[in-house]
């Protein structure tokens, strides 16, 4: 079998000769693509594994770290936080022509779709789901990170002006010459640069946190059996994890997946009501709140640009990254920041 991105033969070798086991031969199918990592289900006779790799065009820098991934599902397997268990990583190139990891495949269901939710049942076991989603980002916020060996895993200081620089930077690498959003990018990265609150507290960060990156029990959706996704994940400021993940309910969210979200569906929380429920849950006051949802704002906003970006590059290709994105992506960016600044007028 051929897959673009994934070798098969390359792939049975690298695992026999790192003592994974095998029974039969190796099948793959393609789970997800484009978008960020390229995402794979490997079986053999016995077993399943999901594999991940970077995508196959316009990669920026860091946003496509494996050995990230790895290092911090490794890390929480004996904690509160539910993910998969971690079987390999490999950094040699020679094997898929990129660095990738694999982790045991965890049955359940992951709900991307406005319709998917809505076959979940009614509002309250939605309303559950929704509980269980923000319980175990509050646990994850818990965690001590020194005490599952996370201590290096990013620096616990200024976590806050790095993401204003780097989200700023990445700008800079996917924008579109002579781009008629600069000026209002601008504005937005001058002024979060300029309103930049002392930092809540450190703790692991997802940074990416929302319904359709966890698999959730297929029969008890409140039950979340795997956080996934977690590329972005760090040590830094929990509040700005809990403002993403407020800001996916953007509407805008639809055309950066290009479906009809979950996460943006009327049947789930609006953000204020999310952000109140975290608070909560977390025992966290949710000071500098409107900061962190410019922060967010703006996040968001490069990550779309970065989606038409890559899009761009892979124009006119018969792979996975021509298929997934939207032709209409690059229109969120304009107003995601017109938002975001608008959040940061609030009182």
């Amino acid at each position: 079998m051929t897959l673009d991105g994934l070798d098969l033969g390359q792939l049975d070798g690298y695992l026999r000769s790192h003592g994974i086991g095998r029974d039969g031969e190796l099948t793959a199918q393609l789970i997800s693509g484009g978008r960020s990592n390229l995402t794979f289900l490997i079986a053999d006779d016995s077993s399943k594994w999901v594999l991940r790799r970077p995508p196959l065009h316009g990669l920026t820098p860091s946003a496509h770290d494996m050995a990230r991934e790895y290092t911090v599902v490794a890390a929480l397997g004996d904690t509160a936080v539910p993910v998969a268990r971690a079987v390999t990583l490999c950094n040699d190139d020679s094997v898929l022509g990129a660095p990738f990891q694999m982790v045991e495949y965890v049955a359940g269901q992951v709900v991307r779709t406005r319709a998917e939710l809505e076959a979940l049942g009614d509002q309250q076991v939605i309303d559950g789901c929704v509980d269980g989603l923000i319980q175990v980002l509050a646990d994850l916020h818990a965690v001590d990170p020194a005490a599952v060996g996370l201590a290096d895993f990013g620096k616990p200081d200024g976590y806050l002006e790095r993401q204003v620089r780097r989200w700023g930077s990445q700008w800079e690498l996917v924008r579109r010459d002579d781009d008629d959003r600069d000026a209002d990018v601008g504005r937005l990265r001058a002024a979060l640069q300029e309103s930049i609150p002392q930092q809540s507290r450190s703790s692991i960060v997802h940074g990416d946190y929302r319904i359709d990156n966890t698999i959730l029990d297929a029969d008890d959706p409140a039950r979340v059996r795997a956080v996934v996704d977690w590329e972005l994940s760090t040590l830094g400021d929990p509040l700005s994890d809990a403002a993403l993940m407020c800001v996916y309910r953007d509407p805008s969210l639809d055309l950066i997946i290009n479906a009809h979200a979950a996460w943006t569906s009327p049947q789930l929380p609006v953000a204020d009501e999310l952000a109140h429920k975290y608070s909560v849950v977390s025992e966290s006051a949710l000071a500098h709140w409107n900061f962190y949802m410019g922060l967010a704002y703006f996040k968001l906003a490069i990550i779309a640009a970065g989606i038409d970006f890559r899009r761009r590059m892979s124009r006119g290709a018969n792979d996975a990254e021509a298929e997934v994105a939207s032709d209409r992506v690059g229109e969120t960016v304009a107003p995601l920041i017109a938002r975001g600044l608008t959040e940061l007028q609030r009182a």
